[in-house]
């Protein structure tokens, strides 16, 4: 069972505003908040609570006794306003908008969900300030609103959480500089320096050395404060309001997983284990009794009566989709670590997600060959230019809408130089939707399109990602960006025996006459899978193309097989700029479109990506394999004929 406690029991905490009490109610409060949010991250089944309890005590200080934001309103301009530019926080953030009255219980448990809230911060939720999430630009957006207020002449101060990992993002240089130069006042920086990133130390990924004297480098006034000590953040904050000639930044020194005694770091050299995902039933029972119990002593201890906890409405739950246990990632993976023994010349570079990428293998085999870059993505895929004009062959991994997006002109300027790099383009696509639109990358396709000597290539199972890895190193000749989905596939593809990567061309995995669908991916390819197994019990046959390579295309190849009258594109990316696009365009130019015929792209239509289950999100954008049978006959389809039979796996006997 899942518990939380309510609004009304903190009621009695927060009338505790006076006397010497006052900041013991804040701890007590941050407590309860940290209670709240591993639950509602337990519901979620994902979030991030390492960072959010290292961040509470701030964020608790600040709205609870430091801002007017909720007693001015959010359409304020006098308003002080707050948010966290590292965003992976906001489940922490939720539970004291719950505390506060700005979210209701409902929403709390909405988290990662479907018309929820976002796991990253999105303004559509009431008392968001600002999207973030993608790292490095809340300090700007900062000066931005602190500018404005000083144009504008309106009252308020400007808070700006930073993550110290976060730090290693140049953006944040840039503004530490100009905010001095711009002669911005109003805005506080604070840095939540709990020295953890995703799994290992801030200083063994890439080292800040002396913060304090860096950014006062810069002009800024820097303090330095114990983060869990309200007593020290009031002092610092005191001493902010009487500078008056430079911006201040207080650095917070905090533990990541505050709170729960197995979830705070030990500073013991291991990999830290919380920084993201839901614990299990245990670790969550263990966590959760551990933190009521800290309720109870805290508050017997302020003369106030027990704190009462009450269970979790049980949430509406929708389709669960399946999943294998196969991830594509970990075979690409795999595949860089063997042909590495027989090739010195590989050098794989990571943006601080060794583990996500699964690139860790190759770190531990080859430690002398790997480059930790942290988070600065134009800066390792210019490193990597300079890696392969020296003769090397790097391979650049980071997530596909940080790498492709914020090292787009690197990506450009080294494909001028005509030498080869593999860029590893993981969390691909639409899904996993729960983290929000900062991290779903459904346009990283039209951005590497305009680049000519870029194959983009995305594997359809965990034996594709070996072809495509060991094609991309081995035969390539030109940049190879390999596309990857960072979740499980929802099943297994068996492809036929006789199969093996040849460039421009696909496989047939389902025969049909009255339609064909070519789809790349794991999860789009079970969707057109799933479409043409529920077509053919309305007596429609479709057609089902895998075609991993995304902008390269054999118009022989495919003049074999796009026989029907109906082609579609199933799309893991938007409808604009993806592979349906080049590819009409090169069977219209190549004289390889068949006569007659008619061509349908699916895919996400003018609209940013919605956050929330796979099943929610895939029914929403009308991408699922029902909603994809429907669009495709053109027929009110029985959603019973959507069988869930499957063994999560799939053998293709189709002839080639």
């Amino acid at each position: 069972m899942v518990f939380f406690i309510k609004k009304d029991q903190m009621e009695k905490v927060r009338a505790m505003k006076q006397g010497t009490d006052r900041m013991k109610a804040y701890q007590l409060l941050a407590d309860i908040c940290r209670f709240n949010c591993l639950s509602s991250i337990k519901v979620a089944g994902s979030g991030h609570l390492g960072s959010s309890f290292s961040a509470m005590d701030i964020v608790v200080y600040l709205y609870f006794d430091r801002m007017n934001t909720v007693s001015e309103g959010f359409s304020s301009n006098n308003r002080d306003i707050y948010f966290s530019s590292k965003g992976h926080d906001v489940p922490g953030l939720y539970s004291v908008f719950y505390a506060l009255g700005i979210l209701d219980e409902q929403s709390l448990f909405m988290l990662r969900r479907f018309k929820g809230l976002d796991g990253h911060p999105d303004v559509g939720t009431k008392g968001i300030e600002s999207n973030t999430g993608s790292l490095g630009m809340g300090l700007a957006k900062g000066k931005g609103m602190a500018w404005a207020k000083q144009k504008l002449k309106s009252a308020g101060h400007v808070y700006v959480l930073l993550g110290d990992g976060e730090l290693q993002e140049g953006q944040n240089y840039e503004s530490f500089q100009n905010i001095v130069h711009q002669g911005v006042h109003g805005l506080t920086a604070i840095v939540d320096r709990n020295r953890i990133q995703t799994d290992k130390l801030t200083d063994d990924i890439i080292s800040l050395r002396d913060l304090r004297k860096k950014i006062e480098a810069f002009g800024w006034h820097v303090m330095e404060v114990d983060g869990h000590n309200y007593t020290e953040l009031e002092l610092a904050l005191n001493t902010r309001a009487t500078v008056k000639d430079k911006p201040c930044l207080i650095i917070a020194n905090t533990v990541k997983g505050k709170g729960v005694g197995f979830m705070e770091y030990k500073g013991d050299g291991k990999l830290y284990n919380w920084h993201s995902g839901a614990p299990d039933d245990v670790n969550f029972k263990n966590a959760s009794e551990e933190l009521f119990s800290k309720i109870q002593v805290q508050a017997k201890a302020l003369g106030l009566s027990a704190i009462e906890k009450t269970e979790v409405p049980q949430a509406k739950k929708g389709v669960t989709a399946n999943v294998s246990k196969e991830f594509v990632s970990k075979a690409y993976g795999e595949t860089l670590v063997s042909l590495g023994k027989d090739n010195d010349r590989i050098v794989v570079l990571d943006g601080d997600l060794a583990a996500d990428c699964k690139v860790r293998d190759f770190e531990a085999a080859y430690p002398d060959r790997f480059i930790e870059n942290g988070i600065a993505e134009q800066d390792m895929v210019s490193t990597a230019g300079g890696l392969a004009r020296s003769g090397f062959i790097p391979v650049v991994n980071s997530f596909s809408s940080f790498l492709v997006s914020r090292a787009n002109e690197q990506i450009y300027n080294n494909a001028c130089e005509k030498s080869k790099i593999i860029y590893g383009c993981h969390f691909s696509g639409l899904l996993p939707a729960g983290p929000g639109k900062s991290h779903q990358s459904v346009r990283d396709i039209s951005l590497l399109s305009a680049i000519p000597n870029i194959e983009i290539i995305e594997p359809s199972c965990a034996a594709e990602a070996r072809m495509i890895t060991t094609y991309a190193i081995q035969e390539a000749k030109t940049n190879v960006a390999i596309r990857m989905v960072i979740g499980p596939s929802p099943r297994v593809l068996k492809l036929p025996d006789s199969y093996t990567l040849s460039r421009g061309k696909g496989v047939v995995l389902k025969e049909g006459g009255d339609g064909v669908i070519l789809a790349y991916g794991p999860v789009m390819i079970n969707e057109s899978l799933l479409a043409s197994e529920i077509l053919q019990k309305v007596g429609y046959g479709l057609k089902v193309i895998n075609m991993p390579w995304l902008n390269r295309f054999d118009l022989t190849w495919l003049g074999k097989h796009l026989t029907a009258r109906s082609i579609f594109v199933l799309e893991d990316h938007s409808t604009r700029g993806g592979m349906g696009e080049m590819l009409l365009r090169s069977l219209k130019e190549g004289g390889a479109l068949p006569k007659e015929s008619t061509f349908k792209i699916f895919g996400v239509e003018d609209e940013f990506p919605v956050c929330g289950t796979p099943w929610e999100v895939l029914e929403h954008h009308k991408l699922s394999g029902l909603e994809l049978a429907k669009r495709i006959s053109g027929r009110d389809i029985d959603p019973a004929l959507v069988s869930s039979s499957t063994d999560g796996v799939y053998n293709v006997d189709a002839p080639q």
